[in-house]
């Protein structure tokens, strides 16, 4: 699997406003340790602010919390910009590009590693903060993949089942990211090497899914390459 390296420098009070400095310091400080874990003070000693700015700005903890994992979010999408696809884009590159998007922003590719986990530890326990996030963003790029797989099904599928795979859309890509270790106990060295980058993941990701709403090719080997049944033996 993709390793991902560790943060070798944290972000230590940034010139700019007081505000992006404090989600900045608390996004590092939640995603390193958790919500209880992390203190009001560490949060503001990194941001270089005083402690009485948390509360002018989002009121308590908890709401600073909630801010700083949608804050994570949008730089997320901000780095990773949803595809622009122009009229008429077949609906299998629409989903191609949505799958390799959103496997950039879960793998976090070359971007600050401390947005992902953050992500990843508010959607493996949640709180209220994944409920907006769900609301605000998830929803919207739920709803663009359903779409995606009504066009490449049209009306041969219902809406529950559209959203049962979509789910397993999701679940694909996401299993790299929150069992990454895992995958790579599993499989072999050379094979992660060759076959797990982001190009070769997009590309299977897709493939498997538009055979499986049969809008691409199987992926079994073809008729010709399988092996047959064993000869029957011949009569005595």
């Amino acid at each position: 699997m993709i390793r991902h390296n560790p943060e070798k420098n944290r972000v230590v009070a940034p010139p700019g406003d007081a505000k992006d400095r404090l989600l900045l310091a608390a996004g590092q400080e939640f995603a390193e340790k958790g919500y209880e874990a992390a203190t009001v003070r560490d949060i503001c000693l990194a941001a270089g602010v005083n402690v009485a700015a948390v509360n002018y700005y989002f009121g308590d903890k908890k709401r600073l919390y909630i801010e700083s994992v949608k804050h994570a979010h949008r730089e997320r999408v901000r780095q990773v910009p949803e595809p622009d696809w122009p009229a008429g884009t077949a609906a299998a590159r629409k989903l191609h590009d949505f799958i390799g998007n959103m496997l950039e922003r879960m793998l976090g590719f070359g971007q600050p590693p401390w947005q992902v986990r953050l992500m990843l530890r508010e959607v493996l326990q949640p709180t209220e903060a994944c409920r907006e996030l769900v609301e605000d963003y998830f929803r919207p790029h739920f709803e663009l993949l359903v779409s995606i797989l009504g066009e490449l099904t049209g009306d041969a599928v219902d809406a529950p089942r559209l959203r049962r795979i979509a789910l397993s859309v999701i679940g694909q890509c996401f299993l790299y990211r929150a069992a990454g270790d895992v995958v790579g106990m599993l499989v072999p060295e050379d094979e992660r090497h060759d076959l797990h980058s982001l190009g070769q993941l997009t590309d299977h990701i897709a493939a498997f899914t538009l055979a499986a709403v049969g809008a691409g090719p199987s992926l079994a080997p073809a008729a010709s390459h399988r092996r047959g049944p064993p000869a029957e033996p011949a009569a005595s």
